[in-house]
């Protein structure tokens, strides 16, 4: 599935960004399937509004996005769904875990949603990989930010998808940790053949780029 964006801008940023330079905002750009692709930028820019717009919960915005030459505005509930179910993967900067449910409940409602897709086993060998099997059956909000960090990754990982777009996902890890956790996001994107778009505010070498844009 590729993805194009045309001449696209968040209406609060529109004044801001009118005479500034970026690859994505006001520009028209192609990401092509399978393609793995940095976006950098400093803080305030617009990382995050960015992949809200491409997950379809902001719609503040002038321009388009297309997918596979549909427009993301056109879909209706179901279609933005199916998209989001069988396509499209996120792990938000702010995570969105439910704080009162457990670590493996919080995976486990994503993998549900894709019946057949991942085992429960695939759980525990994800978590043993990233090193948090042993607070999978605490509550999330008692976990600390880089184990949480690290149960949205692997909730990320229960679905099928096509592109998996991350918002500084490593933000609280440290070096070892952050290793295991891309090596794992790696190797999940090539054995399905999926693109993925990571933002982030600093250069680095977690996955090996086609692209590096900067926002």
């Amino acid at each position: 599935m590729e993805i194009s964006l045309q001449s696209l801008i968040p209406i609060p940023l529109k004044d801001r960004k009118l005479h500034e330079q970026s690859a994505i905002w006001k520009s028209n750009c192609l990401f092509r399937q399978a393609e793995w692709i940095k976006i950098q930028a400093p803080s305030g820019t617009g990382k995050t509004s960015f992949q809200h717009i491409l997950y379809g919960i902001r719609h503040d915005y002038e321009g388009t996005v297309m997918y596979n030459h549909q427009n993301l505005k056109d879909f209706d509930e179901d279609a933005l769904a199916k998209l989001r179910q069988e396509q499209l993967s996120v792990i938000f900067q702010d995570l969105k875990l439910f704080g009162n449910l457990t670590a493996f409940e919080n995976i486990e409602l994503k993998r549900l949603l894709s019946p057949g897709f991942k085992t429960t086993e695939s759980i525990l060998e994800m978590a043993t990989l990233l090193g948090v099997d042993g607070i999978l059956h605490q509550p999330a909000a008692i976990c600390s930010y880089g184990e949480q960090q690290r149960i949205a990754i692997i909730r990320a990982l229960m679905q099928p998808f096509e592109w998996l777009i991350m918002d500084e996902p490593f933000s609280h890890l440290d070096d070892v940790n952050i290793q295991k956790a891309a090596t794992l996001i790696a190797s999940e994107c090539k054995a399905r053949g999926a693109g993925l778009i990571i933002t982030d505010l600093e250069a680095d070498n977690h996955f090996n780029y086609q692209r590096v844009l900067y926002l």
